[in-house]
């Protein structure tokens, strides 16, 4: 017997509603996470692939997220992120500054608040994404030497991957990778010149 229908049934008439409540529910909810991968390479610059794969993603149909720590040049910021492909959401700092020209940065006081300020609004942007479920790739390009300059703490990086909700994988690059991150990883590809 099958009931469907809009009204509601009094205590009185039980046996009528509660059919095959004896069985016990044995379904487990597994998460929807998708794997971790950490693309690590000797030198800073080296992941045009990710980048180009990033874009096949979106043109096949998935939504793709690429923030890019630590670059500069273009004032995007979250406010101005770039669409590409109808999928793809491109995000960098919305400072511009010489990425890598650290001595400079580190003395201009006004600068390094700058620069610290805007990765901090991608991080909490990004923390935002990675729980939202909206995104199949999220791709956290150089979140490494955020860390490394301690803009971004490793273990907000940890809690933030471990409750994640995200059907495909997030992509983490960089050249010093802490070990705790490297445990977490499913997958680490080592990016030779």
């Amino acid at each position: 017997m099958v009931i469907s229908s809009s009204h509601t049934y009094s205590n009185s008439n039980l046996d009528v509603v509660n059919i095959n409540t004896v069985k016990k529910n044995t379904q487990k909810r597994f998460a929807q996470n998708g794997q971790i991968q950490i693309y690590q390479s000797s030198y800073r610059g080296s992941y045009p692939s990710i980048i180009r794969d990033s874009l096949r993603n979106a043109a096949l149909g998935r939504k793709v997220l690429l923030i890019q720590f630590m670059k500069g040049g273009v004032k995007q910021g979250v406010d101005n992120a770039v669409k590409l492909c109808g999928n793809l959401i491109w995000v960098r700092s919305s400072d511009s500054f010489d990425q890598y020209n650290f001595e400079e940065i580190e003395n201009n006081k006004n600068l390094k608040k700058s620069i610290h300020e805007s990765t901090i609004e991608l991080w909490n942007f990004c923390k935002k994404e990675l729980q939202s479920g909206e995104n199949d790739q999220i791709i956290l390009d150089e979140i490494f030497l955020a860390i490394e300059k301690k803009i971004i703490d490793k273990d907000d990086l940890i809690s933030t991957l471990e409750n994640r909700f995200i059907s495909g994988d997030v992509i983490l690059t960089g050249t010093d990778i802490p070990k705790d991150l490297l445990l977490m990883a499913n997958q680490i590809t080592q990016l030779r010149s």
